[in-house]
C-alpha cells in the first residue's frame, strides 16, 4: 500500500466519486443510477459489452443477484452514454435507502469508474470502499467478494460514511447528520467508530423532496417537458416556437427521470428553509419567485418555496402535497431535530454533551447552510437547558458535497492505517468473513 496510491471509491444513491487517496477531490464523478436495455439473445450489440454484462431475468421488474443466465442480457449505458435518450432503455438505481439491491449494476458503476475514468488496473491499487453506516454483514462480504475474486485487488478496507465525514472535519467523535439523496441517516462516531445502537435514518432525503416538488407544480397545472420532448425552432429573428418530438419507444423510467432532473433544479435554485415551523396561512401571500423551464415556459413559485423544504423538519407536510403517498403519521419517520435527539439519547450519558458539541451536517444540497441554522435553534430548545449545543457544515459546497469521499481520502494516506488494509492473502487464508474483524 506504500508504493502506489490507494483508490477511494463512493457509490451513493445520487452519484459515485472516485480518485486516488490524498487528493483534496475526487478524480471523476458521474450519476450512479445507469441506463439498461435488455436483449434476449447473443446479439451483435451484445457482443463487445459481455464484460460488462451479465445476465437476469427481471421478472415483475425485480433485478435479483442469482438469474438465469440463458436467456436475457442487459447493456448498461453509463457516465456521459447515459445521457443520451434510447429506445427501450431503462432507468436502473442499484440502491434503496442505502442499500444495494442489485450488485450487477454496481459492478458495472466498479469497472466504468476504474477502467474507463480512472483509467487504472484495479488488480495494482488497494481499494477503500465507503458504506452505509447501517450496511448488514452481508452486503460487506459480497462487496468484499466481488473486489477479491473479480477485480483481484491487492488490499481492501470498507469504512462507513459517518466516520470518513468525522474524519474529512478532523474528529474523531462528532454526531453525523447525512442528507443524502435517497435518505437522511443521523449516526454516532466515538474515537473513530460507529456506535450501531446510534443510528437513525428516515426515507426522507433530497429525492423525496423532489418529488414533492413535481407534484405540487402537476397539482398547479404546470406541465414539465423532458428536454428530448421538444425542439426550440426559430420563426423569426428573436422568437422561437417550440415543436413537440414524438418519441414512442420511450420508457417511463427515462421520462420520469428527466422530469425530475428539472424539478431538481427548480428545488436547488428557488427553495429555502424557513427559520420557523411552516404555515400554511401565514406563506399564503409570500412574494412568488420565476422560473423559466427548459422549454421556455415561466412559472412562479411561491409558498412551496418554503414548504418543501420544511419537511425535513416536519415529514407531515408532505401529505398536504396531492400525489405523495403519505406517511407522516407514521411514529418511525421523524424531522431531523427528532432524530438528532434521539441518536444521542441511545448513546451513553459521558458522551451526550460531546456529541451535542459536535453535530457535522454533511450533504450536497445548496440549503445545508440554511438548514444548519434551523437545525441548531430546534435541537438547543429540546436539549438539557445545560448543554451546549452547536452544529457545523463546511464553508465550502464543494467539502460538503464530497465530505465521505474526501475522509477516505485522508484515511486511505496515513502512514498509520497501512496496517489495517484487509490483504488478499488474508483473505485467501481466512476467507471473506475475516472482513468483519478486520474493518468494524
Amino acid at each position: 500500500a506504500d508504493e502506489v496510491s490507494a483508490i477511494v471509491i463512493d457509490v451513493g444513491s445520487y452519484s459515485c466519486k472516485a480518485g486516488y487517496a490524498g487528493d483534496d477531490t475526487p478524480k471523476c464523478v458521474f450519476p450512479s443510477v445507469v441506463g439498461s436495455i435488455e436483449q434476449t439473445g447473443d446479439t451483435d450489440e451484445a457482443k463487445p459489452e459481455k464484460e460488462a454484462d451479465s445476465g437476469s431475468d427481471p421478472k415483475n421488474g425485480s433485478k435479483p443477484m442469482d438469474v438465469d443466465k440463458a436467456k436475457t442480457k442487459r447493456k448498461f449505458y453509463l457516465g456521459q452514454e447515459f445521457e443520451f435518450r434510447r429506445d427501450h432503455m431503462e432507468v436502473i438505481s442499484p440502491l434503496k435507502d442505502g442499500t444495494v439491491i442489485d450488485w450487477e449494476v454496481v459492478d458495472n458503476i466498479w469497472n466504468h469508474a476504474f477502467r474507463r475514468r480512472l483509467l487504472i488496473n484495479p488488480e495494482e491499487h488497494p481499494m477503500l470502499i465507503a458504506e452505509p453506516s447501517t450496511n448488514s454483514g452481508q452486503q460487506r462480504e459480497k462487496a468484499a467478494e466481488l473486489m477479491f475474486e473479480k477485480y483481484k485487488v491487492p488490499a481492501l478496507f470498507l469504512a462507513k460514511n459517518a466516520v470518513l465525514t468525522s474524519f474529512a472535519s478532523g474528529r474523531a467523535t462528532s454526531l453525523v447528520v447525512d442528507c443524502g439523496g435517497g435518505s437522511t441517516v443521523v449516526s454516532a462516531v466515538h474515537d473513530g467508530y460507529v456506535l450501531q445502537k446510534s443510528a437513525a435514518t428516515s426515507p426522507i432525503g433530497g429525492e423525496f423532496l423532489t418529488d414533492c416538488m413535481m407534484k405540487s407544480l402537476e397539482s398547479k397545472g404546470v406541465v414539465i417537458r423532458p428536454k428530448y420532448s421538444f425542439k426550440k425552432k426559430e420563426v423569426s429573428p428573436g422568437d422561437y416556437k417550440v415543436v413537440d418530438l414524438d418519441f414512442p419507444n420511450t420508457t417511463d423510467s427515462y421520462r420520469l427521470y428527466c422530469m425530475r432532473a428539472i424539478a431538481s433544479d427548480i428545488k436547488e435554485s428557488v427553495c429555502r428553509v424557513p427559520d420557523t415551523p411552516f404555515d400554511e396561512v401565514a406563506y399564503a401571500n409570500v412574494p412568488t419567485t420565476s422560473y423559466e423551464l427548459p422549454d421556455g415556459q415561466t412559472i412562479e413559485v411561491g409558498a412551496d418555496r418554503f414548504k418543501i423544504p420544511d419537511i425535513l423538519f416536519n415529514p407531515y407536510l408532505s401529505q398536504t402535497i396531492p400525489g405523495i403517498d403519505g406517511f407522516g403519521d407514521s411514529t418511525s419517520i421523524r424531522g431531523l431535530p427528532r432524530m438528532v435527539l434521539d441518536s444521542v439519547n441511545r448513546c451513553d450519558v459521558d458522551i451526550r454533551k460531546e456529541l451535542l458539541s459536535n453535530i457535522l451536517l454533511s450533504g450536497g444540497s445548496s440549503s445545508i447552510l440554511q438548514i444548519k441554522e434551523r437545525l441548531e435553534k430546534e435541537v438547543l430548545e429540546e436539549s438539557p437547558q445545560n448543554a451546549r449545543v452547536k452544529v457545523l457544515a463546511s464553508g465550502s459546497s464543494m467539502e460538503r458535497r464530497f465530505s465521505v469521499w474526501i475522509g477516505g481520502s485522508i484515511l486511505a494516506s496515513l502512514g498509520s492505517f497501512q496496517q489495517m488494509w484487509f490483504s488478499k492473502a488474508e483473505y485467501e487464508e481466512h476467507g471473506v468473513s475475516y472482513i468483519q474483524r478486520k474493518c468494524p
